[in-house]
């Protein structure tokens, strides 16, 4: 097949490169004109993502592989479209469609008799029949389920590791039509490779679910999901420390019978996902209640964690140095989308606190550039807060962190006997717990 990726972003990039590893030839379509001389030169735009800069050079070697920022002309070379161009969110996560809607102009404007067009990029419910459909009909005088089918099928991957979760889980289709679900499973049993998965009572492989709003909606549900859980996780976290109560062994032991999968409480949910997805979901579903309380009860949490770090400063930090430690949402991945760095260096601010960042991926002139001074490990400091559980702050102790009071661990990775005379918390525990 000849196949058009649109958008060679985190996502895009290695899809495009899993399909041109299946043996199909490729047209990689992207607005940046770096990003696309970069893959060209089979050389990866962006790190971090595991097998992507080897398997890239090796299909651009090939010859299986071209970028262009010419979309139009590549669709009209292709056999199928795969859309992965990002959804832009506010800071109410409500959607703006302009990349969107320009990405499918141009698609339209290349459309020919007989392409599969899919989506993949996450949206709310109803979007690929109300407003994809009609804007590819009315830019290529074309009609759907006639000329060409258009399909939505969410990406299910977590950036640092797309191509073993490409194998890993279900590959989920969702057609406006009976014919274009059936020629979605057909593409995708051809560009993807699944793990034998013998828990799934249905088999690892692509799944139809019969409609677009069906796929569309259990890409949402499944995020949505985490968020409530997490939100869940942070009250019985709050509440436990309140009363005394190890909440991660309340939480081990409730997670011992099958039926229960809480999970683990901290002072952010960030990234492209968990903290979006649930506020597309509410945009189809204003009066989903038990959503908008989990929203906003882990919206709430680097307030409350830079509280317990007043709490245990005496009261107040006005004039103190804190050093946040992390400016990613996750250990292990340079993005800050969403992070819980934005709001707990507000609340520190509003605290009156004098507020260092620092992050083992970020230069210091990086971030800079988000109005941030930088911390440097080994210097002064008065109070440390923990946003991101990267792998290498594990093994800090005081002499990281020197003059520090008060250390708030707000993802559990440090070693309390690493600050034996410090005033050590946890979300989600009690200050007496967090000294055990």
């Amino acid at each position: 097949m000849k196949i058009t990726v649109v958008g060679l972003g985190k996502i895009g990039l290695p899809l495009a490169v899993q399909f041109a590893r299946s043996g199909h030839q490729v047209f990689g379509a992207d607005v940046s004109q770096r990003v696309v001389d970069q893959v060209n030169d089979g050389n990866e735009p962006f790190p971090g993502e595991e097998h992507l800069q080897e398997y890239l050079a090796e299909v651009v070697s090939a010859g299986q592989l071209t970028a262009t920022t010419d979309t139009t002309t590549a669709v009209s070379n292709s056999d199928a479209v795969v859309v992965v161009v990002p959804l832009f969110v506010d800071d109410g996560a409500r959607p703006d469609f302009g990349w969107m809607d320009s990405a499918t102009d141009d698609i339209a404007r290349g459309l020919t008799t007989g392409t599969l067009v899919i989506y993949e990029t996450t949206l709310p419910v109803g979007t690929t029949r109300t407003r994809w459909k009609p804007k590819l009909e009315q830019g290529s005088g074309l009609t759907e389920g006639t000329d060409f089918h258009l399909v939505f099928s969410p990406e299910r991957v977590l950036t640092g590791r797309v191509f073993a979760d490409l194998r890993k889980y279900p590959k989920l289709v969702g057609g406006l039509s009976d014919d274009g679900g059936k020629a979605a499973t057909a593409f995708y049993e051809q560009v993807l490779q699944f793990d034998e998965r013998p828990d799934l009572e249905r088999g690892n492989g692509v799944w139809d679910l019969g409609s677009a709003e069906a796929a569309e909606m259990a890409k949402l549900a499944e995020t949505t999901y985490r968020d409530v859980n997490i939100g869940l996780a942070n009250q019985f976290g709050r509440f436990a420390a309140k009363n005394g109560i190890d909440v991660y062994q309340v939480i081990e032991a409730s997670n011992s019978q099958p039926y229960s999968h809480i999970h683990r409480p901290g002072i952010a949910v960030g990234g492209h996902c968990i903290p979006v997805y649930p506020r597309l979901y509410l945009w189809n579903d204003p009066d989903a209640t038990v959503v908008r309380a989990a929203r906003e009860a882990n919206a709430a949490m680097p307030a409350y964690t830079v509280g317990l770090a007043a709490g245990a400063a005496g009261g107040s930090l006005t004039g103190k140095t804190v050093a946040v430690l992390g400016a990613s949402y996750r250990g292990g991945v340079k993005e800050t989308a969403f992070s819980g760095i934005f709001g707990t260096v507000d609340a520190l601010r509003q605290a009156g606190a004098v507020v260092k960042v620092h992050d083992p991926m970020y230069s210091d002139d990086e971030l800079a550039g988000f109005g941030w001074d930088a911390y440097e490990l080994g210097s002064p400091t008065d109070v440390v807060i923990v946003q991101a559980d990267h792998a290498a702050y594990a093994g800090l102790s005081a002499d990281d962190v020197p003059g520090a009071t008060v250390v708030v661990d707000g993802r559990k990775i440090l070693d309390r006997a690493s600050f034996p005379d410090t005033a050590f918390l946890v979300v989600g525990k009690a200050p007496e717990q967090a000294q055990a």
